[in-house]
């Protein structure tokens, strides 16, 4: 089973890697659930949000690192980088690169990534981008 598990993120990363959103259903439960307060739940809300990434990020890659299993569980270190060329939450294209890290976690139910959650510096990613975070959340 841990083996299944460590491929189905490789697939997810794949897609992430390829920008082909079309394989989200090979990976993602139609009402898969996101912890993260700004990806909506359900693989469609997951296909979009995805699809904006590599409209504002047409070169964005991602490196994992750290998999781990345990359960229904899977936890790994991811690696990403991109250079903003588009909108993105509002930020017009800045041409500047971005690089953060994130640590997922996903519960698996068959077969597919069923729930999420994800720790990332998403103030230190605005500041990347020459914008204020708080600003934009209105704090």
């Amino acid at each position: 089973m841990s083996e299944n598990h460590r491929d189905l993120v490789q697939r997810f990363v794949d897609m992430i890697n390829s920008h082909d959103v079309s394989t989200m259903a090979e990976h993602t439960a139609v009402d898969h659930i996101d912890h993260n307060p700004i990806v909506a739940d359900g693989i469609e809300a997951n296909t979009a949000f995805f699809q904006s990434i590599f409209d504002a990020f047409p070169d964005v890659k991602v490196v994992a690192h750290d998999l781990i299993v345990d359960g229904d569980r899977v936890a790994g270190r991811f690696e990403y980088s991109g250079t903003h060329q588009g909108p993105f939450f509002g930020i017009p294209a800045t041409g500047r690169t971005l690089n953060f890290q994130s640590i997922d976690i996903w519960r698996v139910e068959n077969g597919l990534l069923a729930e999420h959650w994800d720790q990332l510096d998403v103030a230190g990613m605005f500041h990347q981008l020459g914008a204020d975070f708080y600003a934009l959340q209105g704090e």
